[in-house]
Formats: C-alpha cells, structure tokens, sequence
C-alpha cells in the first residue's frame, strides 16, 4: 500500500479537517436503523468564531473530533439551540432552580477526569437506559470523550454537601455555548439535574452576552433525547436553516 492509499480525506476551511472515519454503523439513538456520522479531526485547535461556525452549520464535538449527521435514509437528529434572550422558563423550570439552587453548589473548572466523574458517567448511563449492554467506562475513554478537546472546554460541577453529583461539559464559542454531555447521579431525580444544569447554562449565557446555548441533537422518536424540545422559544435546523419553534 503506497502512502498515498493512506492519505485521509481533507474538508477545506478554517482550519482544514482530516477525516478519520466514515463508515455506515448501528445508529446510538434508534434501533435498527444505520447511521452515518464522519468524524473529523481540525488540523489546529479551534477559535471561538470558528466553533460558532462549526455549531451554526449543526456540528457536534466528541473529544477532539467533530461530526454531523450524515445518515442515509433517515433525518430523526435535528440541531436544536435556545436564543437565551428570549427564552422563557416555565413554572416547572423556576421549581427546579429554585430546588437546585437551595440544594447544590456550582463551581466551574476545566474538564478532568478521576474516579468519582467515571462512577457518575457510569451511574447516569445506567439510570438512564443508555448502557445498552455497553461494556463500562474506563478512565481513559472518560478523558477521550470529556476532557480531550480541539476548542475552548470546560466543565460546570454540581456538588451536593461536598459531594460531586453531576458534571456538564461545555464549550465556549464567541456567541455561544454548546453543552456536550451532561451526567449525574439518577437517584437526586427530585432535583431534575438535567433540566437544572441546561437552566443553569442559559444562565451563564446571559451572563456572558452570549446568544445561543446549543443543546445537540433533538430526536422526536428518543425517549432520551425528547426533553430538549421543552425549552422554548428554541431554534431547530431543519433543511439548512434555523428554524424558530414558539411556545404555544
């Protein structure tokens, strides 16, 4: 095999990208369908603007890799993201701050990884359904997905008496924040941490100017990626455009 065979696929831009794996596979979110999402590597790390552009476009991020839905007979994944200026909470989500900040304390820091975050992540797959017969996480595939990354990362940490209870990984763009995965502990499901971690983003988005809090994929037909579809007014992309969703 010469060194040519071996060349990956580059994705002109800013940076270039290099494409480390496409190939159909079992879709994660809805059984017996196939699914198609190429992963992407930028060559350099990436700014803010530029992870705004990549988050506009509908990207997602997986440890240092980016990807969008590419699927070849199905559209369930919709990119959905809150306009914080305009969202509005509903009686349910002020109980849940409400709840959430009597109880818990916030700090923020960068990601890491230790034993407890790996139990956490373990614990939230479980509680769940998502596990799936999954074989569990070890540390180093926590820091492959988590902690490693190609833009401006960091992690809110929720702690309850002292104890760690949920982590949310978040990027910071220049317009925005994106929340790439959040996990805690299913037993505290009085507090809704959940729905008071994504409530707590919007939060800091206001607090930063910010415009946009990216919630990822929304999937109608998934149980467990129905939720987000709760907070609105929110934005989908639907046919290469953002398209707004009111409350009604």
């Amino acid at each position: 095999m010469s060194r040519q065979d071996l060349a990956l696929p580059i994705v002109p831009g800013s940076p270039p990208e290099l494409v480390v794996y496409d190939r159909p596979h079992p879709c994660p979110y809805l059984a017996d369908r196939p699914a198609r999402m190429p992963l992407r590597l930028p060559v350099r790390r990436l700014r803010r603007d530029e992870l705004d552009q990549r988050l506009a476009a509908g990207d997602r991020r997986q440890g240092m890799l980016l990807y969008r839905t590419r699927c070849p007979s199905c559209e369930a994944c919709v990119p959905l993201r809150i306009p914080v200026a305009r969202f509005e909470p509903t009686r349910g989500h002020r109980r849940t701050l409400r709840r959430g900040d009597a109880a818990l304390t916030l700090t923020a820091g960068p990601p890491e990884v230790d034993p407890r975050r790996v139990e956490l992540y373990q614990l939230h797959k479980a509680g769940r359904g998502l596990a799936d017969g999954q074989a569990p996480i070890d540390a180093g595939a926590y820091e492959d997905f988590l902690v490693n990354t190609c833009c401006d990362t960091f992690e809110l940490r929720y702690a309850l008496g002292g104890t760690l209870v949920g982590v949310a990984v978040t990027d910071r763009a220049r317009r925005s924040l994106s929340a790439v995965y959040t996990h805690y502990d299913p037993a505290l499901g009085r507090l809704g941490l959940g729905t008071y971690s994504i409530l707590k983003q919007i939060e800091l988005c206001r607090s930063l100017g910010l415009e946009y809090l990216y919630l990822g994929l929304f999937i109608a037909e998934s149980p467990a990626m129905r939720y987000k579809a709760r907070f609105l007014p929110h934005e989908r992309r639907l046919g290469g455009a953002w398209v707004p969703f009111e409350r009604e």
